[in-house]
Order: C-alpha cells, then sequence, then structure tokens
C-alpha cells in the first residue's frame, strides 16, 4: 500500500459523497473552525470502511505517513478518517507514533477529534508502552489545554486497569483550572471510572469539593 493510493481512494469517495449544503450547517456546529464536506458520520464511516477495506494493514510508517496526510486536507471528513484509521491500526504502532499523536491533538485541534485520539489510540499506545505513562504526567501539566485534556481521558475504559492513582493526581492538579474543557474532562474521567470502583471516586469527590468546579462534581457524580 501506498499513501497516495489511499488518499486517491479516499478523496474519490469522499468527494462524491459531499454535500455542500449539510456542510454549511456541520460547519456552522463546529462554531466555523473547519470547512466540511457535508458527509454524514453514518456515510462516512460506511465510506471509510469500503475504502480501507481494499487495502493490507499498514506498517507503522505507512499508518503515521496516512494519518499525516489526512491531516494536510482542510475538509474535517479526513480528519476523522485519519482518527478512526489510527484506532483502528493502533496495534502496529510503536511508541514512537505518540510523536505523530502529538501533532495531531495540537493540531486543528478540537474535541471531536481529540477525544478520539484519547481513548481510542493514546490510551492504547500507553497500555501496550508503559513507559509513555510519564509523558502523559507531562501532558498534564502542559499549558496546551487539549494535551491536558487528553493525560485526563486517556484511561477512558481502562476500568480495573485505571492507574487510579495517576488519575485522581491529575484531576486534582486540574481541578482549579478555568477552561470547560478540562473541567468536563476531569468529570467524564471521574465518572467512567466510577462504574469500576464507585467508593473510590465518591472518596475523591468529597475531598476535593472545595476545589473541583460545580460542572466535575456535576459529571462525576451522575451515575452515582
Amino acid at each position: 500500500m501506498t499513501t497516495s493510493t489511499l488518499l486517491a481512494a479516499l478523496t474519490s469517495a469522499f468527494e462524491g459523497a459531499a454535500d455542500p449544503e449539510r456542510a454549511v450547517a456541520m460547519s456552522a456546529y463546529m462554531r466555523d473552525q473547519f470547512p466540511f464536506l457535508g458527509i454524514p458520520s453514518p456515510a462516512r464511516r460506511k465510506l471509510s470502511r469500503e475504502v480501507w477495506r481494499e487495502l493490507p494493514k499498514p506498517t507503522g510508517a505507512e499508518l503515521d505517513a496516512v494519518v499525516r496526510a489526512c491531516w494536510a486536507l482542510k475538509e474535517r471528513e479526513y480528519h476523522y478518517f485519519g482518527t478512526d484509521y489510527a484506532a483502528r491500526h493502533v496495534r502496529v504502532a510503536g511508541p514512537e507514533f505518540l510523536d505523530t499523536v502529538r501533532f495531531l491533538l495540537v493540531t486543528h485541534s478540537w474535541w471531536d477529534t481529540v477525544d478520539a485520539l484519547a481513548s481510542h489510540v493514546v490510551g492504547p499506545l500507553v497500555t501496550a508502552s508503559p513507559e509513555l505513562a510519564a509523558t502523559m504526567d507531562a501532558w498534564a501539566r502542559d499549558e496546551n489545554l487539549w494535551l491536558a485534556r487528553t493525560a485526563v481521558l486517556h484511561q477512558l475504559g481502562y476500568k480495573e486497569r485505571t492507574d487510579a492513582g495517576r488519575l485522581f493526581g491529575y484531576c486534582a492538579d486540574l481541578a482549579g483550572h478555568r477552561d470547560f474543557f478540562i473541567r468536563k474532562a476531569i468529570g467524564w474521567a471521574l465518572r467512567e471510572y466510577g462504574y469500576t470502583e464507585p467508593a473510590l471516586v465518591r472518596e475523591f469527590v468529597a475531598a476535593h469539593r472545595g476545589v473541583l468546579s460545580p460542572l466535575s462534581v456535576r459529571e462525576a457524580l451522575k451515575n452515582l
């Protein structure tokens, strides 16, 4: 497989399904930060499967090239494809792929791609290469809110494998953060861990109510 082969198939499929009228509404929903082709999510996912079904599994280097090529295109649907492709083939990636993911997180940044990359790409990478947890520690302290959000969210789905010390440490350190996306991430991460360890989450929230935002507390306890 070559990156050019995949991109040719992808752009042909996506451009053929473009809907300019719908694209305006989709861009408006994302606060006009990105242009869209106007492909609804179910149709986009179907087209994506058709594109990669005909191609062999990529190598780590090919995966890197594909996602970077997708990010170089301006329409948001290509960024979604790159995110989904990375999640689908994350097992072929080595720990060095985290550097590429960092580029994706800080480029064309918004919650839609960041959250998917955090849980479906960064999380598996850290599981496969535990030494990358140190990078999560650094990201949790980073001034870039999307890296900090990723650090908080990367253990979504870990359940009993969750490093509770890290999760609670990040949430405590970022509890006073002013940004909505960080406050929301704290509540979301705690709520998800609450399905596995509800008593620990209740205890953490009770001990940090004075510094956690009302949003974080509400989200954390929503299902407890």
